[in-house]
């Protein structure tokens, strides 16, 4: 039985595989918005895991498979038996013999990984602690949808070193841009990368003449309880108006959200005309519509 193709880390596929799925995700898109039906996954089934909370994720993939003619199914923790000791590997073998696809958002990037090594199908990170790859493939679509290349771009992170930031520090190095993280001490990324990446504890210096500016809530999930901490150490991280003036003039703002307004953005930034962050969500559908095509189907020609 031939290995299946995981997408567990955002450099899991080439920069080819990726500059594929992203220009198939704009085909996906326009097709969507003008109504034609396209279903090459009649027939086959995803299976979502839940051990995290979503409202994009859910949704997202859940429509973006019935779009393709599939269907999905939700599991959440309680509803399998991971919840109550079984083997990852166990589960992994059953499941994978049911359906054709799995997505997992989940804690642990080492359960994921368990998980897919013993998996007769493709697997999808939905989200780990380490890496959020749907999200950062959704924010590149977003970006060339509003200005072209990415390549040779600025792009400023500004706040927590956490999953999404390590992934655009992935997408830096494949992707060919430069990116400029702005966190307190302590909270600098943890993986070393590239030297597309730079670090600094001065969010001003991150984003001075950025093309984009990202961001995402203080405390993620999992770190409840250093919750009024974080409030604290992060409080000079505010992606506001002033900072903004700073990037470039045409400059986007982006948040995976959800947002808290008045932590790390403001209202007038995330409501305002440099925010793409409407756009940016709903990229998250197309782009892994066309993940999902091409995880099952490889690259398709139409005629």
């Amino acid at each position: 039985m031939p290995t299946p193709k995981h997408f567990l880390q955002l450099n899991d596929l080439t920069r080819q595989e990726l500059d594929y799925v992203l220009a198939r995700s704009r085909q996906f898109k326009a097709r969507h918005q003008s109504g034609t039906l396209y279903q090459p996954l009649r027939g086959r089934t995803l299976a979502m895991i839940f051990e995290k909370n979503s409202t994009r994720t859910r949704v997202s993939f859940e429509a973006g498979m019935a779009q393709l003619g599939g269907s999905a199914l939700y599991l959440s923790a309680r509803d399998t038996q991971l919840n109550r000791g079984e083997p990852v590997e166990d589960v992994a073998q059953v499941i994978s013999r049911m359906v054709d696809l799995v997505m997992i958002r989940t804690f642990q990037q080492s359960s994921l990984e368990r998980f897919a090594a013993h998996s007769r199908v493709p697997v999808i990170n939905g989200l780990t602690d380490n890496y959020h790859p749907c999200q950062v493939l959704a924010d590149i679509a977003t970006f060339i949808e509003h200005r072209g290349p990415i390549k040779g771009r600025t792009v400023a992170w500004v706040g927590d070193s956490n999953n999404v930031c390590n992934t655009w520090s992935q997408a830096a190095e494949v992707f060919d841009f430069s990116l400029r993280i702005a966190a307190p001490e302590g909270y600098a990324p943890r993986p070393q990368f590239g030297s597309s990446v730079s670090t600094t504890t001065d969010p001003r210096e991150a984003v001075r003449d950025a093309d984009l500016v990202t961001t995402d809530v203080w405390t993620s999930m999992g770190f409840e309880a250093e919750a009024e901490e974080r409030r604290q150490k992060f409080a000079g991280y505010q992606v506001n108006q002033e900072l903004m003036r700073l990037a470039k003039p045409d400059a986007l703002f982006m948040h995976c959200l959800p947002a808290h307004r008045g932590e790390e953005v403001t209202a007038e930034v995330i409501d305002g005309p440099q925010s793409v962050v409407w756009d940016e969500a709903e990229n998250r559908l197309h782009t892994q519509k066309a993940l999902m095509e091409y995880l099952l189907l490889g690259k398709v020609v139409e005629s």
